[in-house]
């Protein structure tokens, strides 16, 4: 799924000097609605050019795998099957955690390709 970013991403991003062109929160929906706001929200940040997309997901909480559905923290769980399995995948460059400045541990990139 995902590729690499070079280096110059890379570095962007460990020193929190990436700036988001679109923001998603999804901290306390219940993953139905999470999963409708995701791929509504990624839809139109793609009809708007966005590169760098911002998904709040909230925290992440030790789980187990069989109560990922209900437990808090499973927005967090699930977003990179999610991802994985939508119809913007093709269109998803990078998936990277967020400086703690853009939410930390709580929140993920998402860097769409450049439109061709």
């Amino acid at each position: 799924m995902p590729i690499g970013l070079d280096a110059s991403w890379e570095r962007k991003i460990a020193r929190g000097g990436l700036d988001p062109d679109f923001s998603l929160d999804l901290h306390g929906a219940g993953l139905d609605q999470a999963y409708s706001r995701l791929m509504h929200g990624l839809a139109q940040a793609r009809a708007l050019g966005a590169r760098v997309v911002l998904v709040v997901t909230g925290k992440p909480r030790p789980t187990e795998a069989a109560d990922r559905g209900q437990a808090r923290g499973a927005i967090r769980a699930k977003i990179i099957d999610w991802l994985g399995a939508s119809e913007h995948a093709g269109s998803i460059a990078a998936i990277r955690g967020a400086h703690r400045r853009h939410g930390g541990p709580g929140a993920l990139y998402v860097v769409l390709k450049r439109r061709r």
